[in-house]
């Protein structure tokens, strides 16, 4: 619950110009107006890459300095339902916690304990005994969240430009939006990811541990080979410290990169058929079978970052063996 708050908090905080045509006749202006229109409907046809505002705040003067604009987006709102509908679940499950769990009890501690023995044998039962809670927050946030935004409704509820039959052709402004389908949303929690490996990186080697880590040569050298060694692997330290820096991007764009693309194969498919007999019957059934693909997708991406933050962990944290711990 700790960090489903943290990750709340920093989801919250975290045209092309016209030209002059005097000199261009009133056909080519028509031609051009018509493909404009074209590509635009082409473009109107899938999910924005932004989540939509629905509300915005600001900018405000803090001491003669602006602060924002804010704004309230519609994947912040799902982020808010999904963190709500866990934490309510959670604390009806064990309100009255018995011996012998049933029910709503049953399933959060079965869950729980087959988190808990897994991460246990990936990095170990003292590392999970300090990690656990991030990981396991971290992968239930994610894996509801991404099956919330397959829920009917979600995406397809909104505010939009009425077509010629007075129906709505393509929802703009969604009310509700996938929350993973937003880069702020992953690349918050990869942000508050690496902040927390920094602290059990230290916590773990000290910080001169922590750099020794990084650029100390490995292996038993001596003499000339071994002022080689350290040259070598400090050169290799400052490939490890890019490789740092760049593992927040590549966590937030896998995850936002696959329920993403998702959601738009899922309103392709939904849109796949145009006939004005056909379209209503047949635009309900033919994203069914890529729903189960999705069900499976949102529990393979929670689990994969899981599972990479869990081994990140892993690896800055164990020692060699001539430390006198073991891995």
């Amino acid at each position: 619950m700790r960090c489903l708050l943290l990750i709340l908090a920093l989801g919250i905080f975290t045209g092309v110009p016209a030209g002059m045509a005097d000199d261009v006749v009133i056909k080519e202006d028509v031609h051009e107006i018509a493909a404009d229109a074209s590509r635009m409907e082409k473009k109107e046809e899938s999910l924005p890459q932004a989540a939509p505002h629905l509300v915005d705040f600001g900018p405000y003067k803090v001491g003669g300095m602006d602060v924002g604009p804010f704004a309230i987006t519609s994947s912040m709102v799902v982020t808010w339902v999904v963190s709500l509908l866990l934490i309510l679940c959670a604390q009806i499950a064990t309100r009255n916690v018995q011996q012998v769990p049933s029910g709503a009890q049953n399933f959060w501690e079965w869950l729980v304990e087959s988190l808990y023995n897994f991460l246990e044998s990936i990095i170990g039962p003292d590392l999970v005994k300090k990690t656990f809670w991030f990981f396991a927050t971290v992968f239930i946030f994610i894996l509801f969240t991404n099956w919330f935004g397959l829920i009917p409704g979600v995406g397809t509820i909104g505010w939009g430009h009425p077509d010629a039959g007075g129906g709505m052709h393509h929802i703009e402004t969604p009310l509700l939006r996938g929350a993973n389908a937003d880069l702020n949303m992953t690349f918050a929690m990869a942000l508050l990811f690496f902040v927390m490996w920094t602290v059990w990186a230290i916590q773990a080697n000290g910080i001169g541990g922590f750099v020794l880590h990084l650029f100390g040569p490995k292996g038993n050298t001596t003499g000339a080979l071994k002022v080689l060694m350290v040259l070598v692997f400090m050169v290799v330290g400052v490939l490890e410290v890019v490789s740092i820096l760049f593992r927040p991007v590549s966590l937030s764009f896998r995850l936002y990169g696959n329920i993403f693309a998702g959601e738009n194969m899922l309103e392709s498919m939904a849109t796949l058929i145009q006939h004005p007999v056909w379209k209503y019957v047949a635009a309900p059934l033919i994203p069914i079978p890529f729903y189960f693909m999705e069900l499976l997708v949102g529990l393979v991406q929670a689990l994969v970052f899981m599972l990479l933050t869990a081994v990140f962990t892993l690896l800055i944290c164990q020692h060699e063996e001539g430390d006198g711990s073991h891995h």
